[in-house]
């Protein structure tokens, strides 16, 4: 804990998982994907912003050879997003075609978005795909998605950290909390 700032830290209501709590789930998918892909060299890809952390440590932990890339999307106005429709403003460098492709993902909440991208994925033909998250909110679920690889379950509560950000702020944290109501309403 000593590498984050108090001011940092005091925003927090409670630590839900901490460091080595995250970093221990994160070796443990990382040694059953490793098992799973053994010999498929899996192109793993991610959404930015947020799965950046939790991309990289995962990385780290493959023993297999594999390959990454990442996507951004932005979202349209309200009613569009409510349906999940995005629009991605930086597609895939590698071509998916025939390849053992993972999605990481850094939270699962809906599942509106990542069914709009996994259907967008599978038009390009992969060999297969697979989701990969290290948190998951199955209380604001509106669409099943198949996870194959899960680290934590959230309760439904606005959390930060590990990549999970309020306004650009937290995700650096190395740990997850529930940020103080007072900040989830103050820029």
């Amino acid at each position: 804990m000593e590498q984050i700032n108090d001011q940092v830290f005091d925003s927090l209501k409670e630590v839900l998982f901490t460091e080595s709590q995250i970093q221990e789930k994160v070796q443990e998918l990382g040694k059953q994907i490793s098992i799973d892909y053994q010999g498929k060299n899996p192109l793993f890809v991610g959404i930015l912003k947020g799965v950046f952390f939790f991309m990289a440590d995962l990385m780290r932990t493959v023993t297999i050879n594999c390959e990454v890339d990442f996507m951004a999307i932005s979202n349209y106005n309200h009613q569009i997003r409510a349906q999940g429709v995005v629009r991605i403003v930086k597609d895939l460098d590698l071509s998916i075609h025939g390849r053992h492709v993972i999605f990481v993902e850094d939270v699962i909440d809906t599942g509106l978005t990542l069914n709009y991208l996994l259907k967008n994925l599978r038009e390009r033909n992969p060999a297969s795909l697979e989701v990969c998250t290290i948190f998951n909110k199955p209380a604001h679920r509106l669409i099943e998605i198949p996870i194959k690889y899960k680290g934590f379950d959230l309760p439904d509560r606005f959390v930060v950290g590990y990549g999970l950000d309020h306004s650009e702020k937290y995700r650096n944290m190395p740990l997850l909390g529930l940020l103080e109501s007072k900040k989830i309403h103050s820029p």
